[in-house]
């Protein structure tokens, strides 16, 4: 049990660069599972449509203050008017994504709220250390409008994670950052 210790190694306030980043570095992993996790705050309607049109079977999450009618509220974001959606709002979209089928059409379909996109899989055993990759903890996080893992406040800028096992240290991140023309950009954080 535990979590991944997740560096950040690339931040931009660009969109496309930072999931060009994202995209070398999960050509890096040795494997990869077969879904990408995908989490969107959506703030208006339009955002909404855009995020459940990508999404195979988005679950949609009230966001902030949550009490009551709105705790028991379900929206079906695909199929339900344009009112219930607003009176919904702000939603957190979520949902599994087949590997291959995320491209540009995500950019697109991105909002002003904070963003991730989680590519979990497995790195390759290191030859300097001796040590293997992880399939439980290691991977790629691309998070939009955000510098932290967990969404703590929305910046204007795009942070790209390396996730690895706990026992992995500060080496093998900048050696992965650097791969990519990325450096280790600030303190470790508690990842997936």
């Amino acid at each position: 049990m535990g979590h991944s210790r997740a560096y950040p190694v690339f931040r931009t306030t660009d969109p496309a660069e930072a999931y060009a980043r994202a995209g070398r570095l999960v050509a890096l992993l040795e494997r990869l599972d077969d879904t990408v996790f995908v989490e969107a705050e959506v703030r208006t309607v339009a955002e909404a449509r855009r995020m459940a049109a990508l999404l195979p079977e988005p679950a949609a999450d009230p966001l902030g203050p949550v009490s009551g009618e709105h705790l028991l509220r379900e929206v079906d974001v695909a199929r339900a008017e344009d009112a219930e959606i607003e009176a919904a709002l702000p939603l957190c979209l979520s949902g599994d994504i087949p590997v291959g089928t995320l491209g540009e059409d995500l950019l697109r379909a991105l909002g002003e709220g904070t963003s991730s996109v989680d590519w979990h899989g497995r790195w390759p055993d290191d030859r300097d250390t001796g040590r293997p990759g992880s399939h439980q903890y290691d991977g790629v996080q691309l998070v939009f409008h955000g510098e932290d893992v967990q969404w703590a406040e929305r910046t204007p800028h795009h942070t790209v994670f390396v996730h690895l096992d706990k026992r992995e240290d500060l080496t093998r991140a900048r050696a992965l950052a650097a791969l990519v023309g990325g450096e280790i950009l600030g303190d470790v954080q508690i990842g997936w």
